[in-house]
């Protein structure tokens, strides 16, 4: 005997995003609930509405969507910018849960607004209307923070600078900088790294994520379900006395981290 299709639709909502699309080829049956309206409005996060309509430019994409499941898509494929530009937003399409990148402009960047040492330019290739550029520093100090209560609760995050190198920069390919991050009030985790990523170092070097952009983790924390917390990050190298300049920065991503 066959379960009903609202009874599967209710079993498959408990699952993943992931599992749903792979249910599909059960059967007809299966994939008429797996497709259903109920089963992705579950994936969604709760305050989706709320999440879309502060977005300038996909305000509307709730009307336009005809279904929960090309909602879902539609957020995990591309980013949307919200928070005035200063925060975007993503579904994580295997878990769907939230994913947030920091821009540049959300930051605490030193000298960030002295013309001389950091400039504030537009990129094609970035999702939010201008990234910094830094001109040149020997002091280099960064740092974001985050409150824990707009990421999905019971999971793990891992916290990724999100940046580009010039062809002409100078003093990162034998400079380590300090990546530090952690809750406030608590114990931060610190490492050396380098952000040159043709350095002939051995210390850890970014990854390319996508040209022009490359990305390195900060590190690991857990969002608990009830907490409000903050987690800090920061991007210094301030005791080397070596002039740097060809740094650009996008912001602070941050994703579930998937288990191993």
């Amino acid at each position: 005997m066959e379960l009903p299709e609202g009874c599967i639709a209710n079993i498959i909502a408990r699952t993943t995003p992931k599992d749903a699309c792979r249910l599909c080829a059960v059967s007809k049956l299966f994939k008429s609930a797996a497709d259903s309206d109920y089963v992705w409005g579950r994936f969604l996060p709760s305050d989706v509405v709320s999440l879309v309509s502060h977005s300038q430019s996909h305000s509307s994409l709730i009307t336009l969507s005809t279904s929960n499941k090309s909602l879902y898509l539609a957020l995990s494929d591309s980013p949307i910018v919200i928070d005035q530009g200063k925060m975007s937003f993503q579904l994580d399409k295997k878990s769907g849960k939230k994913c947030y990148m920091l821009a540049a402009r959300a930051l605490t960047i030193v000298w960030g607004d002295t013309p001389r040492y950091w400039q504030w330019i537009p990129l094609e290739e970035s999702r939010f209307s201008e990234v910094a550029r830094l001109e040149h520093v020997w002091w280099l100090e960064i740092r974001g923070v985050l409150s824990t209560l707009v990421l999905t609760p019971n999971t793990h995050y891992a916290a990724y600078l999100v940046f580009s190198m010039e062809e002409d920069r100078i003093g990162f390919q034998d400079c380590p900088v300090e990546l530090s991050i952690g809750m406030l009030g608590g114990e931060a985790s610190t490492k050396n790294v380098i952000l040159d990523p043709e350095s002939d170092g051995v210390r850890q070097l970014p990854n390319l994520r996508g040209n022009p952009w490359l990305e390195i983790e900060f590190g690991v924390f857990f969002v608990s379900s009830t907490e409000d917390e903050q987690v800090q990050m920061s991007v210094v190298e301030t005791e080397a006395g070596v002039l740097k300049s060809g740094l650009i920065i996008e912001g602070i991503e941050f994703r579930p981290k998937e288990d191993n």
